[in-house]
């Protein structure tokens, strides 16, 4: 046996997986250091406020609306016949999860809650919800076409390409 060969039995994965963790982690202990420098009670707060938002209301909100989207949608357990399909569900879930993180990410931009950006930017107010609008209707139209394109190339009736037959000489 390899000393590599043992160190991944050992460990169950490269060295290059070990190092990218211990570079993660030290990476993760200087954010921090250097976060929890300026106001360590406000951040603590601010960590579990934010842990009992997402356990207590958020991860049940979604849970709902994806329970709601699947029943809608016709998706219940295991492919049939072992083949793998992908969920119609996962056409709604992606573009949502995309424009809801655009929203998370630019809310105060979005909601106009940001005083004085104007005169700092130069940029209307109004332009970031318009175009968070847009991003949205730009997701859901193009995972329309992905479930229009998957839908197609699954139907059994659609167009097949007769294999070509060698004509006798």
């Amino acid at each position: 046996m390899t000393r590599l060969g043992g160190f991944r039995e050992r460990y169950g994965a490269s060295p290059l997986h070990l190092l990218l963790v211990v570079c993660s982690f030290a990476l993760a202990l200087y954010a921090g250091i250097r976060l929890l420098e300026g106001d360590p009670l406000g951040v603590a707060i601010w960590f579990v406020g934010a842990a009992l938002l997402h356990d207590l209301v958020l991860l049940p909100l979604y849970t709902l609306t994806d329970r709601a989207a699947q029943a809608l949608t016709g998706v219940r357990g295991a492919p049939v016949g072992g083949t793998h399909r992908m969920p119609a569900v996962n056409y709604v879930r992606v573009p949502a999860f995309l424009s809801l993180l655009l929203l998370v990410v630019w809310y105060p931009l979005v909601l106009r809650r940001v005083p004085g950006y104007h005169s700092a930017t130069g940029l209307d107010p109004e332009v970031f919800l318009r175009r968070w609008l847009l991003l949205t209707a730009a997701f859901f139209a193009c995972s329309a076409l992905c479930l229009l394109a998957a839908t197609v190339r699954r139907r059994p009736g659609g167009p097949r390409r007769e294999p070509a037959v060698a004509e006798p000489e």
